[in-house]
């Protein structure tokens, strides 16, 4: 299993808040696994290697920025993100593509994700475009009845591209399919993507929840978990264009009026307590289009938070 991911040298890798690198997912120990996904399945030819693809390395380099240390004060999880307890947190480095067999990191990526829950540690996802979550929704069959929660701009939910069934545009559609998933939360819906009429009537059909952004803006967002059952496990999909481009400028498609930090930060924090939030992804980030970094430093702080609360929720005890 250890040649299904990559890194450069050791001396030239970042990884995520300078957490240890271990790429041995045989004798994978840890509570936390980073894990690097940054290729999709691209529609087009020049989709293969798009910006996007950048993204896993862009949000470890910010990383740095997030934290002076681990036992710094952190004002978004009431004290320091361990709380001083022995919780190890890892990156194990990301998953490659293959030029001659564009399918193959599905696969490698899906082995990976079934390693890390094998070993017992939570997943957090850096994509990547938002197809790379699929092999790891798959990956979740050991458990029954997941809850998805999405936070997106976009559905989501076409059958296919091109003929391409698992690309950025089809992950929820792809989840709704599998039958460890039960409920679907899509939050931050808004403005136009590639959703059609009959893609809202498919995912309206299947009994997808459906919020837009203006519903959280209006009634905030304890009102939204209110509806999300107590007690379940959990998956949470971020896609970095269902948050405003005040705080997440670099993304494809870009759209005023999306979720802020404080309403996914109150999202994050009220699932962990909740029940069992197995993991985490966020993606859909084009470095070349942020400014002083800040869609990746959002990005890590969405992913801090969810270490932080799973800490003191007491899900490493």
């Amino acid at each position: 299993m250890t040649d299904s991911l990559t890194v450069p040298p050791r001396r030239e890798f970042q990884t995520f808040m300078d957490f240890p690198l271990h790429t041995d997912l045989d004798s994978l120990s840890a509570h936390v696994a980073v894990l690097g996904a940054p290729y999709g399945d691209p529609y087009t030819i020049d989709e293969v290697t798009n910006d996007q693809t950048n993204a896993p390395t862009a949000i470890r380099r910010e990383s740095a920025r997030l934290s002076i240390g681990p036992n710094q004060f952190d004002y978004d999880v009431g004290g320091p993100l361990l709380d001083g307890r022995p919780v190890r947190v890892v990156d194990v480095g990301d998953v490659p593509g293959d030029a001659r067999d564009l399918g193959a990191h599905y696969a490698k990526a899906e082995a990976a994700a079934r390693k890390i829950f094998d070993s017992g540690a939570r997943i957090v996802l850096l994509g990547g475009d938002h197809g790379v979550p699929i092999p790891i929704m798959r990956a979740m069959d050991r458990w029954d009845d997941v809850t998805l929660v999405q936070i997106d701009a976009h559905l989501d939910w076409r059958d296919n591209v091109n003929g391409v069934r698992e690309g950025y545009s089809s992950p929820i559609r792809r989840a709704s399919e599998m039958d460890h998933f039960g409920e679907i939360f899509q939050i931050g819906i808004r403005g136009q993507g590639s959703a059609r009429t009959e893609e809202d009537t498919a995912a309206r059909a299947y009994g997808a929840h459906i919020v837009t952004a203006y519903e959280v803006h209006d009634h905030g967002m304890d009102t939204v978990l209110a509806r999300i059952p107590d007690g379940g496990t959990y998956y949470l999909t971020i896609d970095a264009d269902g948050l405003d481009p005040a705080i997440a400028p670099a993304v494809a498609a870009p759209a005023p009026g999306g979720i802020t930090f404080h309403q996914v930060r109150k999202l994050i924090h009220g699932l962990v307590g909740k029940g069992n939030l197995v993991g985490m992804d966020v993606n859909e980030i084009t470095p070349k289009c942020d400014v002083g970094g800040i869609t990746c430093i959002t990005a890590g702080r969405c992913i801090t938070n969810y270490i932080g609360a799973a800490v003191r929720a007491g899900y490493f005890d």
